[in-house]
């Protein structure tokens, strides 16, 4: 019996998630958390007798994987962006396999191809199965005792940071986590290459809206694991740095005034203890 069930978080993605869908195996119990009211992929996929779509309010990737959890019965929950490239029935057996050899742990992921490792930390690809302290929340596999002794995700976290933050809970809790290297994946991260299909003149509203969402999580993740004057001490300098680009932005006529100035908004939000409320329409 299959003991995975695999969680696709869609948002205006119709033609990239049945893409994914087609190269799963039907063994595979799917379930689409659609947060964008996508009824052209609510059409398209009823034809698959494994998929289920589930609609929700657009309140972030990890909010969207807790209520997933809501309708997994089986003993472990794939996530996945459905922009993830290698997915497959072989990708998926190295998985199968390394849960069959009773290998303890909160959660797994792949390897993924074509990162730095100075923004993208992997494991030792010498190693079979690495451990590591963080894996990609585009792809991660989750016992679903560990997930439901963390309480799944933290829901404040609209966007970025969000598998930091579980994975570091898994670790206090004593879930070790590994990387299986010899499972492989390319993301192609970016707003012009990633899950959401949005036309040209919206991809700077897009990029800037990343960027606000961005700042708020990583001092909301930083205060969590420290505390609130650290935090302050430690963003500070940054707020000044942020405020000096957008003075030589403007003094030097570069287009690059509403980037920074909506950095500075998430953060200073974020500082001053709102919620990461920031939403927009494409």
């Amino acid at each position: 019996m299959n003991e995975i069930t695999i969680v696709l978080i869609a948002h205006k993605s119709t033609k990239t998630v049945l893409s994914f869908v087609k190269k799963i195996p039907q063994k595979y119990k799917i379930i689409i958390i659609d947060n964008s009211k996508d009824y052209t992929l609510e059409k398209k996929i009823k034809k698959f007798k494994n998929i289920k779509l589930k609609f929700m309010k657009n309140e972030g990737y990890g909010a969207g994987i807790n209520f997933a959890r809501k309708f997994v019965k089986t003993k472990y929950l794939f996530a996945f962006s459905p922009d993830v490239l290698g997915v497959n029935k072989i990708f998926l057996a190295k998985f199968e396999k390394t849960i069959k050899n009773k290998l303890e742990f909160g959660a797994l992921g792949p390897r993924f191809l074509k990162v730095s490792q100075k923004s993208h930390k992997q494991s030792n690809a010498k190693n079979l199965i690495g451990a590591i302290n963080a894996i990609s929340g585009s792809a991660m596999l989750i016992n679903i005792k560990s997930f439901d002794d963390i309480n799944g995700f933290d829901e404040n976290i609209f966007l970025f940071f969000e598998e930091n933050d579980f994975c570091k809970r898994l670790r206090k809790k004593k879930y070790k986590i590994y990387q299986i290297n010899k499972a492989t994946v390319l993301h192609t991260k970016g707003v012009k290459k990633g899950v959401v299909k949005i036309k040209s003149e919206n991809i700077e509203k897009l990029q800037n809206f990343y960027g606000w969402h961005f700042m708020w999580s990583k001092f909301y993740y930083y205060k969590k694991n420290n505390n609130n004057i650290i935090a302050v001490i430690t963003f500070i300098p940054i707020l000044i740095r942020l405020i000096l680009r957008i003075f030589i932005s403007y003094l030097y006529s570069v287009n690059k005034t509403q980037k920074y100035t909506m950095r500075i908004q998430g953060l200073y939000a974020s500082m001053t203890g709102k919620r990461s409320y920031k939403r927009i329409n494409l």
